[in-house]
């Protein structure tokens, strides 16, 4: 429905990012999905303007010279390129950091959901006037046992220590609205980046919304976020995060998940 009739303002412009290393097999997948769906929530008068933002953590394989192709062919997508690798910790704050619009989607390349399930999360930030969405997965079984095993224990020791009760808290689909990004400063250069977000808005006063989506798991390339040398980079930045926030005050008042 139009946001005329149904009373509503757009939003000015909504900014999606894909953190991408060594993503060549995906890349034109992703972007290509994400440009449908914001031309359909333009039309329908739900967005005004929309950026694609690929932030290429120093991939080595075709990735670099594909973004800057589709970059070239379309002035709604943009490229960020980094020297080094910084992985997903460095894309995000560069993501985020890149991200003009009023509204930002993160996730990534391997499409991990459905791209039409953003038309249902905008609806839902503004319906239910919160400042973030963040999704979880609905059916989990293609992650495999190990990965499964995994996220059981990250996900319960993150609720025991931080108190929050988002149930996926690292599923690569975060919704906010801008004055979300204003305020949080992101400091977890490791996958902790991903609770980083969350734990921090709601410290903040942020209002955190969940919705459950399908889950579509990768099928080609390679997840790393499982090692050990992940883990254990999380779990120190989970320490440190831990101290910090008894300093935070809230920017607004209170929140909810």
């Amino acid at each position: 429905m139009p946001a005329a009739s149904s009373g509503r303002q757009p939003f000015k412009k909504l900014s999606i990012f894909f953190p991408m290393w060594n993503e060549e097999q995906y890349i034109q997948r992703a972007v290509s999905a994400a440009r449908g769906v914001c031309l359909e929530l333009v039309e329908s008068g739900q967005i005004l303007d929309y950026e694609l933002i690929v932030v290429d953590d120093a991939s080595t394989d075709g990735t670099p010279a594909i973004a800057d192709a589709m970059a070239a062919a379309d002035d709604h997508v943009r490229v960020v390129h980094h020297a080094r690798n910084r992985k997903l910790g460095g894309s995000l704050k560069s993501g985020f950091a890149a991200a003009t619009g009023d509204v930002v989607l993160y996730t990534d390349a391997d499409l991990p959901f459905e791209m039409t399930e953003l038309v249902r999360a905008l609806r839902v930030l503004e319906t239910y006037e919160v400042d973030m969405v963040s999704a979880y997965r609905l059916d989990r079984t293609g992650e495999g046992p190990r990965r499964a095993v995994y996220s059981f224990f990250y996900n319960g020791l993150v609720q025991l220590v931080f108190g929050t009760r988002v149930r996926d808290i690292n599923f690569a689909f975060k919704l906010c609205r801008r004055q979300v990004l204003d305020h949080v400063v992101l400091k977890s250069e490791s996958s902790f980046i991903d609770a980083e977000l969350v734990i921090r808005a709601q410290r903040a006063g942020f209002q955190v919304l969940q919705i459950g989506v399908d889950y579509f798991p990768r099928t080609r390339g390679v997840s790393t976020l499982s090692s050990f040398g992940v883990i254990r980079a999380m779990v120190l930045e989970m320490v440190r995060l831990r101290r910090e926030l008894k300093s935070v005050v809230p920017v607004k008042g209170p929140t909810s998940s």
